[in-house]
């Protein structure tokens, strides 16, 4: 069996979801878990903030709920609403650091939602890839070489359809994959308690 995380890096709700993910992980180091990054932003989407009006508010509810930290970074980056959340760019960050450390793939994309929202980088700019790189302690001229590639905007459409082909609705997702078996764990926000008393039934089935 594996964990599947479906999420965007540009999602507020899975950056309120990366303190469940990083617990679940930690306790279940032995559990793999793929990394798939969604398309939340692209297209006719991928407008300046100021076209979500809703965005503010959201912020608020899921600070309040999941004890998220939306940094005074972030505020000062969005403050005049041109800032465009581009999820194709996130999406070949996010594959570039899965590639240069695959083993630690959850831990990073989740590092990568708080520099985002805590510190206000843009998840376009290729610096931003170096200094998650560098405060990790990797390669960061392979990390950020890997984003620019041609490799990383295929891996970021695989994963966009992969999302799809699974049947995501919406981000975050969590799901167990056991052969042909898919099984959603949560969805939106959870506890890493409640995670694992899914688990704890998939494994006394």
């Amino acid at each position: 069996m594996k964990l599947v995380y479906a999420f965007d890096a540009y999602c507020g709700w899975s950056h309120g979801f990366s303190p469940t993910l990083r617990e679940v992980v930690s306790r279940h180091p032995d559990l793999p878990v793929e990394m798939v990054s969604g398309g939340l932003f692209t297209g006719s989407r991928r407008v300046p903030i100021r076209e979500f009006g809703y965005v503010q508010g959201a912020n608020a509810d899921i600070a309040e709920l999941t004890g998220a930290e939306f940094g005074e970074g972030y505020e000062r980056l969005i403050a005049d609403g041109s800032f465009v959340m581009d999820s194709e760019a996130a999406a070949r960050g996010v594959a570039a650091l899965r590639q240069v450390a695959p083993d630690r793939a959850a831990e990073l994309a989740t590092a990568l939602q708080d520099i985002f929202y805590v510190d206000g980088l843009s998840l376009s700019d290729s610096a931003t890839y170096r200094k998650v790189a560098e405060d990790a302690g990797l390669d960061a001229d392979a990390v950020v070489a890997a984003f620019e590639s041609p490799q990383a905007q295929r891996a970021a459409e695989a994963d966009f359809h992969r999302s799809v082909v699974l049947g995501v609705q919406g981000f975050p997702t969590l799901l167990a994959i056991d052969g042909e078996h898919v099984t959603p764990l949560a969805y939106g926000r959870a506890t890493a308690d409640e995670v694992d008393r899914q688990l704890t039934a998939l494994s006394t089935r």
